[in-house]
């Protein structure tokens, strides 16, 4: 068995561990049940993969997201690794092949959802398999007080009596003392050894502070800090909004959410990975997965839905040691919007029994039918056809995701069926005076032979493939084609997929769900009052406050914090007098702004506020009427 440390050189070009990382390696090698909780950015997926390298057999990963599993596949890949994700989409016979890859192929990672454990053909495959470790990811997931509770996780007790005799490790980066104990209980742990990093970061300064015209503070920040930023914001509608108006101030800033394509959010994602862009304006579908140590703000312009995804997101600055911040701007509005984000729009059961009957009947399933049937789904279409809120509708959608009754995969692609109506010797003589749609053309006659007795569904990306094109460039060339009377083209934009993971039972779907979504409704409640609870506090530091709620104890204050900072400006004497000269000096030279003055002086605005009211009230300054100050004799 090769030692962890080599493998760690061979494949990452690490010559040193992380702290905790080589006890937990060691533990899960020795073939103990294992319990880690590290912070993001931690190092937790070596935790797993290094033990599995270093045994003979096969790991299986059980993960609940579909990025997250394909992305770690394709860097154990990238490093010569052989690794299969075992996703929604993947149809019967393909799925036959890749298990048994997995028993004959001298594969060493099989990644699976856990909707995937509920399937014969995969258990039955199981069992044949030589497998070295089980893996947990995003262990918090098997909680039903945790933040992203999927009852399907309930399900991975069921590889203890499929492979009895072999260790699992249960990792997460996030999870409060009840979740912990949650976590070791359902996934059946007997005398665990468990690892727990301080969530403590020394060099990160959590700062809340209140801003009644956030863009401006945006602007200040960024132009103060200049490095690597990330920008979370509640909508995808603001992350264009935010990234356009940072450009338009000279600050570069980039935008993604879930809504781009594939090919988008890959481009935007380099071009912030690159330092092309300083900026990442994001909603929180981005950051799961980054690799970038030297990112110096998070800063949230919108609150959080919780205080466990916002240490998650908070934690994504200051990998590197350095000095990093993790801000959030908050209003007198926030709350109210806060409450009516994520409290208000909470589907009831009645509701969410609505929307599962209605799109069974959008896509003509039967009762007792459907099971690991797929459809491309047009969200808008659908809310509009029933009536729906899109942002209720929406959330139902999201719950039925995550209790297993549906998968949803949200990405825009393009489904498209032609026919061609011309006869095939119009079509030929067309060809001459088109050379340049030759090519496309008999691609797609010599891979749909039926094109020209009825409608037919093509798959673009196989026709570029084999046209040595793009989908652009194809879909402008079916376009030409629909024009000039050669075909009938039917182009639609659909915006997810849906799988039906169960049967469908209309009611009986919803009833086996039902305690547990309003659970999650009750659940939802406390992590905003504990958000809300988190800005208001403004006499704890800020630090405390986080790492209380995650269960550390006995923690000293930071220092750091937006908290620290103020107590410790409140206990030192300030040099009032030396400000007032400083300020004075300034409106010798011309009416001033507080903003304009800020910049020019080494103070805290709180200190600038105190000595502009004191040369107020000794009618020293005086406020114009486009609100700037100037001296009283001027």
């Amino acid at each position: 068995m090769q030692h962890p440390i080599n493998i760690l050189e061979r494949y990452w070009n690490f010559t040193e561990f992380k702290p905790l990382q080589e006890d937990i390696i060691n533990a899960v090698i020795e073939g103990e049940d294992t319990f880690v909780l590290l912070p993001t950015g931690g190092g937790k997926s070596l935790c797993f993969q290094i033990p599995a390298l270093a045994k003979e057999g096969i790991c299986i990963v059980i993960s609940p997201l579909i990025a997250l599993m394909k992305d770690q596949v394709q860097k154990l890949q990238e490093q010569g690794i052989k690794a299969i994700a075992l996703t929604s989409g993947i149809p019967p016979q393909q799925l036959d092949t890749l298990l048994d890859n997995c028993i004959y192929g001298n594969y060493k990672f099989l990644y699976l959802s856990p909707e995937r454990l509920q399937q014969e053909l995969v258990q039955e495959r199981i069992k044949q398999m030589n497998v070295n470790l089980i893996a947990v990811d995003e262990a918090h997931c098997i909680s039903q007080w945790g933040n992203d509770f999927r009852p399907a996780y309930k399900n991975i007790t069921l590889l203890r009596q499929l492979q009895p005799s072999i260790n699992i490790v249960a990792l997460t980066a996030s999870a409060t003392p009840k979740v912990v104990e949650d976590i070791i209980k359902e996934l059946d742990f007997i005398k665990p050894k468990v690892f727990k990093q301080s969530f403590t970061r020394p060099n990160l300064a959590y700062m809340v502070l209140h801003e009644e015209d956030k863009y401006y503070r945006l602007e200040s920040i960024l132009k103060k800090y200049t490095a690597s930023s990330i920008i979370y914001v509640r909508n995808r509608k603001l992350t264009l909004e935010i990234s356009s108006f940072l450009e338009k101030k000279g600050i570069s800033a980039t935008f993604y959410h879930g809504g781009l394509s594939n090919p988008e959010k890959d481009t935007h994602m380099q071009l912030w990975l690159n330092n092309q862009k300083q900026v990442m304006v994001a909603t929180n579908a981005f950051g799961m997965g980054i690799d970038k140590p030297e990112v110096k703000t998070i800063i949230h312009f919108n609150l959080p839905e919780s205080l466990e995804s916002y240490f998650q997101e908070a934690g994504r600055a200051g990998r590197n040691g350095d000095k990093a911040f993790a801000v959030i701007l908050k209003n007198n509005s926030d709350e109210v919007l806060i409450k009516n984000q994520f409290l208000n729009v909470l589907p009831t059961v009645e509701f969410i029994k609505q929307v599962y009957r209605k799109l069974c009947n959008y896509f003509q399933i039967s009762y007792g039918e459907g099971e690991f049937s797929t459809f491309d789904f047009d969200f808008n279409a659908f809310c509009k056809t029933y009536d729906f809120s899109s942002i209720l509708c929406y959330n139902t959608l999201l719950i039925l995701d995550r209790t297993s009754v549906i998968s949803l995969s949200r990405q825009f692609h393009n489904q498209v069926s032609i026919e061609v109506i011309a006869t095939n010797a119009v079509v030929f003589r067309y060809l001459e005076t088109h050379k340049n749609l030759e090519l496309i053309v008999k691609s797609i006659l010599r891979m749909y032979g039926g094109v020209f007795e009825h409608d037919t569904k093509i798959n673009l990306a196989k026709i570029a493939e084999k046209a040595s094109s793009n989908e652009a460039v194809l879909i402008s060339a079916l376009k030409q084609l629909d024009k000039d009377e050669i075909i009938t083209l039917k182009l639609a934009k659909t915006d997810a997929q849906v799988t039906f993971i169960v049967p469908r039972e209309d009611d009986k779907t919803i009833n086996r769900i039902a305690s547990v979504i309003e659970q999650q409704n009750d659940l939802k409640q406390l992590q905003v009052a504990s958000v809300l609870n988190y800005i208001k506090n403004d006499t704890t530091c800020k630090n405390v406050q986080l790492l209380s709620y995650f269960g550390e104890k006995n923690i000293s204050p930071c220092g750091v914090c937006s908290v620290c900072t103020k107590t410790k400006k409140r206990n030192k004497p300030q040099d009032i007098k030396s400000l007032k000269n400083q300020v004075i000096e300034l409106l010798e030279n011309g009416d001033l702004s507080s903003r304009k003055m800020i910049s020019q002086l080494s103070c805290s605005e709180d200190d600038l506020k105190t000595v502009l009211q004191l040369l107020l009230e000794h009618q020293i300054i005086s406020i114009t009427k486009t609100n700037t100050y100037k001296l009283f004799h001027r």
